[in-house]
């Protein structure tokens, strides 16, 4: 193990030099005087930031570059060790040192794990409404359980957003309120599912919930490829012919991650499909900004009987705000309705209340419409910076679909943006675990990161993806 008393010596305050930096030179220089013998094992990431005060990016950022001289060597599963004494070094790859060069002066890690939204004033108008609603709320509404009369401005207010063009007939009546996105997923499978084994079909690239929602209904998952298109509706077919699939859970605005959509065409033909063997359809329409223009008709507009619909704030308002809503086929509202009373007796009026407050602000607009423009702001420099990459988006989704050049593997990129201080997701995060592999990562939109960094996230980023690994082939 590194001593940090007798190895360090406070380089981390040197003036002029980045924390990684000084941290690399400590452990290069403990290599070179012997204190750190040949094949030496190195505290592991967590463990030595800790011991000396730094994040783990710094000290993962340390290790690569020198793993990348040949002074350190990662093994997988074991840890990471001096390399032996007579490997031959090289020079520090340029991406690992601009990846610094561009984000010491930020932070050392952007995060662009997850999409947040920027605050453009809906911060304090969630304060502004939490302290009306403390003042106003009759006591009575502080102490009762939720019901159907409790959450109804809620539902209204989220009616006026659907539309019946984009979702079919509707009224009030039928939307069921959920915690969140996921919960409304979770409920829709909870109330369609039966059978011991039941089958759910998601996109080959998808959500990550829909997987995990399956799991908690004991339910096998299979995965549809799509073509240019959308779903490809014979693999379609023959997955509900062999595997008996009872729902198709899918995202028919923006798939995430891939960023793109399915055309009203495709619609109509996986409609056709599923209505031909009474296949359920999920359509989750969470990821694109609220209000945003939309392509065509949700799967609910199209099988009015078979096609369910889910929308939240959580991407356009705020993350925090835990509601949900899902809009089920006709004549299944009861059953969603039972699901939602007997899985939670439903969302609290200090939350129903609090959506249908902020949604009836006359500013509420001006937020939405701010929050668009600053997410478009850092797709157009993600666009900007890796143009000449194939990418996948659009200004009204908070996050965009690279596929990696040749010579980079997925993992492999990750670990090294990892290390270089950008944290973002592999393929292998939206992939069923028998699907194919894809070298692709998807990188969100955080608006709690200031663009610049995020601006600065990209240079490093293509700084990596012009230096791919040297591989050699036997």
């Amino acid at each position: 193990m590194i001593v940090s008393d007798t190895i360090f010596k406070s380089p981390l305050g040197l003036a002029g030099k980045s924390k990684f930096k000084a941290l690399a030179q400590a452990i290069r220089e403990a290599i070179l005087s012997g204190q750190l013998a040949p094949e030496a094992k190195l505290p592991p990431v967590r463990d030595l930031a800790y011991q000396i005060g730094v994040t783990p990016g710094t000290v993962a950022r340390a290790y690569q570059l020198l793993t990348e001289e040949g002074r350190l060597i990662a093994a997988v599963g074991r840890g990471t060790f001096v390399a032996p004494a007579q490997r031959s070094l090289r020079p520090a790859s340029p991406a690992i040192l601009a990846a610094d060069d561009r984000l010491s002066h930020a932070a050392d890690v952007a995060h662009l794990l997850s999409p947040k939204m920027p605050d453009m004033g809906q911060g304090q108008m969630i304060r502004d409404a939490l302290h009306h609603l403390a003042e106003t709320m009759p006591t009575e509404h502080l102490l009762r359980y939720p019901d159907r009369q409790t959450d109804l401005a809620a539902r209204r207010a989220v009616a006026a957003y659907l539309g019946v063009e984009r979702v079919g007939a509707f009224t009030v009546d039928d939307i069921v309120t959920a915690h969140g996105g996921q919960s409304a997923v979770v409920m829709i499978l909870q109330t369609i599912l039966h059978g011991a084994r039941p089958v759910v079909a998601v996109d080959a690239l998808s959500y990550g919930g829909f997987r995990y929602a399956a799991a908690m209904c004991r339910a096998d998952v299979v995965g549809v490829p799509w073509d240019a298109e959308g779903p490809d509706p014979a693999a379609f077919e023959a997955l509900i012919k062999a595997q008996s699939v009872q729902v198709f859970c899918t995202s028919s605005e923006v798939c995430n991650p891939t960023v793109r959509h399915t055309t009203p065409a495709r619609r109509t033909q996986i409609a056709r499909i599923a209505q031909r063997y009474g296949v359920h359809v999920l359509d989750d329409d969470c990821c694109r900004l609220m209000r945003s223009a939309h392509i065509g008709p949700s799967y609910r507009a199209l099988l009015p009987d078979l096609g369910w619909h889910v929308v939240s704030p959580a991407k356009s308002i705020s993350a925090a705000l835990r509601i949900g809503f899902a809009l089920p086929p006709q004549g299944w509202t009861s059953a969603l309705v039972r699901t939602a009373t007997f899985s939670s007796f439903g969302v609290t009026r200090l939350m129903t209340d609090l959506y249908a407050h902020i949604l009836a602000q006359p500013g509420i607009d001006a937020v939405l419409d701010a929050v668009r423009d600053r997410i478009a702001q850092d797709i157009r420099a993600a666009v900007n910076v890796l143009g000449m990459y194939k990418l996948s988006w659009s200004e009204d989704v908070p996050f965009v679909w690279l596929e990696l050049p040749l010579g980079w593997r997925s993992g492999e990129f990750l670990q090294a943006a990892d290390a270089a201080g950008v944290l973002i997701k592999s393929a292998d995060d939206f992939a069923l675990r028998d699907g194919r592999s894809v070298h692709a990562v998807r990188i969100a939109v955080n608006g709690l990161v200031p663009h610049q960094t995020f601006v600065d996230a990209m240079h490093v980023l293509r700084d990596l993806l012009a230096h791919p690994p040297q591989r050699i082939s036997v």
